[in-house]
């Protein structure tokens, strides 16, 4: 199994959870989730749900359908404890929701090779243990805490209303001698909520080895070693896990910490703290889009020729990738009782198309024929799946290419779970042929519009898209399957066949024809007969005068869904006349580049660091922490980080007690634990453990702290010496990125044709896009990436569409070096707010700063490396303000377009 790194996306929501846990442990979880909510833009005034674990962190990250979430959360148990369990090694208790996916997440987790391992194995190397459930008691109760210890189960196995008789919460004398290992006290474990032995308990005859004697001893239980333990809980498919019963369930684990994975968050109930978009997906190679649907009213067989085309035109344009793809399509045939039903379907594929028995796999209730079948073998023949409802959980195949289906879409409830399997991308890499990065649907249904529309709701109930992208990613498909290699029609020629199709309550048509005669765009198609609904057909985007008149014959009830539908009408208009989906090319940006001893290099992070002569003690002396503190109160110490206490949580306590720590630790053993935890690049090994040494000793031997307690409070005393480390290397950064920009060394600022970026179709990453009705006409991709719609910057936008002189333009991304333009600075990277080609071929790089911040320091290093950046290229960067010398914003764009 090949494994492969995390995705930008899913390092940043990793990073998103790690630093909510760790500002949770000083200013606690409220005004850490309010911080996180206001870092993030999207939603500030959203409040933390604290009802459900109380000070339990319990945090979702919304990964859409194909983003990866097993991957993720195998990369995330090293994260939870290390920002916040302060464990080594950790107890990690992973529940999944059926037995399905039980057997194939622990299978990958205990295949050495397989991704989800490696996670692991990069994080505890040989020192961590993957069970099933019933086979935790057989870990020794001596390797928790020195052991990771991942144990895979379903949530069926906790979630009773009914305790008595379930083997995770009886007595059982295969944990006597983990419990024994621990000499609890009778306060101890209450302070835990650990369960004691009751009267029903006695009368269970799994139990039959108790005695009235046991009553009221601490049950020797696996859910009572869950709870002593405190795992960090992952929950997989989240959204199943809301109920007052699951709730309650994970109250009895007694979580240290709770991470929530689903493309579909329960509203209201769950806790969002990073949603990852389709958009993150697509530009990362995880999904095929657009998905490309075709219509047909005229009756099942036409749908099933078609989708066979389309199959075998894509087959021949996999025989040219470098790697093997076999396309596959899923036929959903209709139920027992339809005219297609899964035998009629298959001997139609065998008789009419002439379609091998070999090729084809009926996947039902009855029929298992993909069961033990290896479909990525390339001497697999199977080529066709036919099924009626969703495939068993955890099929995937990211061969599958083509869905067609066949029953009535607004009453289908599979279609959701089959069209996400026809979204995947092979190897998780972008393919060559164009037709193999997008997928395809065919249905049955009047229009493009009532079909994309049914879609629309699938692709945001079951699979995490929201709706309006949802919506730009439906594109129609060609109809001319015989034409050259099958791709995206032209944009110009979809965009004047695209049409929206609506239905509204019967009424007369005659007086419908006469309140939408001013409309030229809208026709009136059906409604003539008495209680016959109304068909009405808009051609073009629906403008202001036209949903105006069609409210104003429209049923109250019947407004909120003509108002998604008019909305996603244009969303898809708006992708098709994008630029980027037309393959209109934006011009190739140059990077800022230096010369040194002949050789050139761009300028980032790592090259900096090369140009800098910096040695980490000699740039600070006299290392010191005045911000960490520890104070003694009886058995216990409290952490003090820059000034506030941290939180203490019950699993702290016990790493705290004055038993917890082995005697024997010494101080080197503290300096190289501490200098693996602050390990950066850029810095040798000897350098990191001699500064540690270095502040370790000042607080030994000078401030008076006491070994054990920095042995205990280590991962506090890391993070604080990291916060050093990097104030003293930023500190050097500056003074030698002031010296490489102003000549002051010997190496030489410039740009060259090998050093440049492109933006391109597929790979703008868009996570909150812009929902305002106002209409940008000239940004390249169909969405436009975190722009409110009303402020300075907004405005700062439609002054940039509005210039003549401009050919398009696009909202740059944030934090993602690999999909936005960016710039050095000393620290980090600077990310201009927009960048715009203009006709005449020249680039103009736009940052808009508001009054409150063009004066800092960290305008005056962006403006002077835009201005650097521009003098070195020849092209133009300008800093637009509110106002400035009487100008207004666009009145700057045209000054910096002249100079």
């Amino acid at each position: 199994m090949t494994t492969f790194s995390l995705k930008t996306y899913q390092s940043a929501a990793l990073e998103a959870m790690a630093l909510f846990l760790r500002q949770a442990e000083t200013m606690g979880l409220e005004a850490a989730w309010a911080h996180a909510m206001q870092r993030d833009g999207g939603n500030p005034g959203v409040p933390y749900r604290s009802d459900e674990l109380g000070e339990v962190p319990t945090v979702c990250l919304r990964i859409p359908t194909g983003g990866g979430k097993t991957l993720l959360a195998s990369h995330a148990i090293a994260r939870i404890a290390q920002a916040w369990s302060h464990r080594d090694f950790p107890l990690a208790l992973w529940l999944v929701p059926s037995d399905t996916i039980r057997s194939q997440t622990l299978a990958a987790l205990q295949t050495p090779g397989h991704a989800y391992q490696a996670a692991l194995k990069n994080s505890y190397g040989d020192r961590f243990v993957v069970c099933e459930l019933d086979a935790l008691h057989t870990v020794p109760p001596q390797d928790f805490g020195r052991k990771a210890v991942v144990v895979v189960a379903t949530i069926q196995s906790f979630r009773v209303s009914n305790k008595a008789g379930r083997r995770v919460y009886a007595t059982s004398e295969a944990w006597e001698t983990h419990f024994k290992s621990l000499n609890l006290t009778p306060q101890q474990a209450a302070g835990r909520g650990l369960a004691c032995v009751e009267e029903a308990d006695l009368a269970d005859e799994n139990q039959s080895f108790l005695s009235r004697a046991d009553l009221g001893r601490v049950k020797t239980s696996l859910a009572n070693w869950l709870a002593w333990q405190q795992p960090i809980v992952i929950v997989d498919e989240a959204h199943n896990a809301k109920t007052p019963l699951s709730l309650a369930m994970l109250r009895g684990i007694r979580p240290s910490c709770v991470l929530d994975l689903t493309a579909t968050p329960v509203p209201k109930l769950t806790n969002v703290l990073y949603s990852v978009s389709a958009r993150q997906l697509e530009a990362e190679d995880m999904i095929k889009l657009p998905i490309m649907l075709a219509e047909h009213e005229t009756g099942w067989q036409d749908a099933v020729r078609d989708a066979l085309l389309r199959r075998t035109q894509l087959e021949a344009e996999a025989a040219h990738e470098p790697r093997y793809v076999r396309p596959i399509a899923l036929f959903q045939a209709q139920d027992k009782g339809g005219e297609a039903t899964a035998q009629v379907l298959k001997q139609h594929l065998i008789d009419t198309h002439h379609i091998d028995e070999r090729e084809i796999a009926v996947a039902t209730g009855t029929q298992r024929e993909l069961d033990g079948v290896n479909l990525f073998d390339p001497a697999c023949p199977v080529r066709y799946v036919i099924t009626v409802d969703a495939l068993k959980e955890g099929w995937d195949c990211s061969f599958a290419y083509v869905l067609c289906s066949l029953q009535n879409l607004r009453s289908n409830q599979a279609v959701e779970q089959l069209m996400g399997r026809v979204l995947r991308m092979p190897y998780a890499q972008r393919r060559r042929s164009p037709a193999l990065n997008k997928a395809y649907a065919h249905v049955i249904a009047r229009s493009f519009s009532e079909a994309a529309h049914s879609l629309v709701d699938s692709l945001t109930q079951g699979m995490g898209f929201d709706a309006l992208s949802a919506a730009s990613v439906l594109l129609p498909d060609e109809r001319d399957l015989f034409g050259s290699a099958g791709g995206l029609p032209a944009a110009a020629h979809a965009e004047k066949t695209l049409t929206l199709e609506l239905e509204l309550a019967a009424q007369d048509a005659g007086a419908v024809r006469a309140a939408l005669q001013a409309q030229p765009d809208v026709q009136v198609l059906a409604g003539s007969a008495e209680g016959e609904p109304v068909r009405l057909r808009v051609t073009g985007p629906v403008t202001e005068a036209t949903r105006e008149a069609i409210f104003s014959i429209a049923a109250s009830a019947d407004k909120p869904g003509l108002e998604q539908q008019f909305d996603q009408h244009d969303a898809r208009l708006h992708a098709l006349r994008s630029p980027a989906e037309r393959d209109v090319p934006f011009a190739a940006i140059p990077q800022l580049c230096v010369r040194v001893q002949g050789e050139l290099e761009l300028i980032e992070r790592e090259t900096l660091g090369e140009l800098i002569e910096f040695d980490l003690l000699r740039a600070d002396a006299r290392p010191e922490l005045p911000g960490f503190n520890l104070v003694q109160q009886s058995d216990l110490f409290e952490i003090y980080l820059e000034g506030e206490r941290v939180r203490l949580k019950q699993a702290d306590a016990a790493q705290l007690s004055l038993d917890a720590v082995a005697t024997d630790a010494t101080e080197q053993d503290l300096v190289i634990a501490l200098e693996a935890q602050v390990r950066r690049g850029g810095l040798t090994q000897l350098e990191t453990q001699a500064y540690v040494q270095k502040l370790v000793s000042q607080l030994l031997h000078q401030r008076g702290l006491t070994l054990t307690g920095l042995i205990r409070s280590r991962f506090q005393l890391g993070q604080m010496i990291s916060k050093r480390i990097d104030s003293v290397v930023a500190g050097a950064r500056q003074q030698g990125f002031q010296n490489l920009l102003f000549g002051r060394t010997d190496a030489q600022l410039t740009c060259d044709a090998a050093w440049t970026f492109e933006f391109r179709k597929g790979r703008y990453p868009v996570r909150q896009a812009y929902s305002g009705r106002w209409q940008f006409e000239k940004h390249y991709y169909p969405q436009i990436a975190k722009l409110k719609s009303e402020g300075e910057e907004f405005e700062c936008a439609v002054a940039l569409d509005r210039e003549s002189a401009v050919k398009h333009w696009v909202r740059n991304l944030e934090q993602l070096p690999e999909f936005a333009f960016w710039l050095p600075t000393a620290t980090d990277y600077f990310y201009p707010d927009f960048v715009a080609e203009l006709h005449d071929g020249r680039l103009l790089v736009v940052e808009y700063k508001g009054d409150a911040y063009v004066t800092n320091d960290d305008s005056r290093e962006k403006r002077l490396v835009g201005e650097r950046w521009a003098q070195t290229t020849g092209q133009r960067f300008v800093m637009v303000e509110k106002t400035l010398n009487g100008m207004d914003m666009a009145a700057q764009i045209r000054t910096a377009l002249k100079s």
